[in-house]
């Protein structure tokens, strides 16, 4: 019981983190953002987008991604500590393969995008699991880019995709059986013009492959704490 009151805590903080209003320094990143996506050449951005819409596309029409077998835990402590250690792994792998791809140059630095995509799909696969949710059902798969895009957006598309996600129970229910609802060309502008301005220097030569240990580990240590408490929404309820 204790620590339901913790967790609940930790999830009403980000809850408010969520709802915010964009701040000076989100604003200046954004700015800063834009600048630097001036300078990438045209087709490093529409290879990102291509990546992008291709994985989307993958989650929404078809089981791209495996999962494991819906454990049986004894207590949600049991349960959130699972969910940490697969979190610790992927972390652990995504920068190991960023100080790879991050040593390579440019050209292994972009090969490094669709890679970490893929790891933070599969992570968020394997999270829904653990928490008991089927994946199979494609409204699930829709929470799980909704968790995305409230991990890798800007503070105003955040703040839309957690009004969506707000008694998911009886918005899915809504939902029409059709998976072509979703508006997959705005989540990967969302995501290609989000990317954290760090990132960019896994690109840069000498110093890419620090960066790229360092930022793939933060992205999806934030990934893991967004998906921990999204999920806690709806056990909480």
């Amino acid at each position: 019981m204790l620590y339901e009151q913790r967790i609940k805590i930790e999830m009403e903080t980000w809850q408010h983190k969520m709802q915010g209003r964009s701040s000076l320094m989100d604003r200046l990143s954004k700015s800063v953002q834009s600048r630097i996506n001036r300078i990438i050449p045209q087709k490093v951005h529409d290879a990102i987008t291509v990546t992008i819409k291709q994985m989307v596309r993958g989650v929404l029409f078809g089981s791209t991604y495996t999962v494991p077998s819906q454990p049986v835990f004894a207590s949600l402590y049991d349960m959130e500590e699972a969910v940490l250690r697969r979190v610790d792994f992927y972390r652990k792998t995504a920068a190991a393969e960023g100080g790879i791809t991050g040593a390579g140059g440019i050209l292994l630095g972009l090969a490094d995008f669709p890679i970490l995509l893929g790891m933070k799909l599969k992570l968020l696969f394997d999270i829904a699991t653990y928490y008991g949710f089927d994946v199979k059902d494609y409204k699930e798969r829709l929470y799980i880019l909704h968790i995305f895009q409230l991990a890798f957006s800007s503070q105003e598309h955040r703040r839309n995709v957690f009004e969506k996600i707000e008694n998911w129970k009886e918005k899915s229910s809504q939902l029409p059986d059709d998976i072509h609802v979703f508006d997959w060309q705005s989540f990967q502008i969302e995501y290609r013009d989000h990317i954290d301005l760090a990132k960019i220097g896994q690109l840069l030569p000498v110093v890419g492959a620090a960066v790229g240990v360092v930022v793939n580990y933060r992205l999806i240590t934030k990934l893991g704490t967004t998906a921990m408490n999204a999920y806690r929404m709806r056990i909480l309820d």
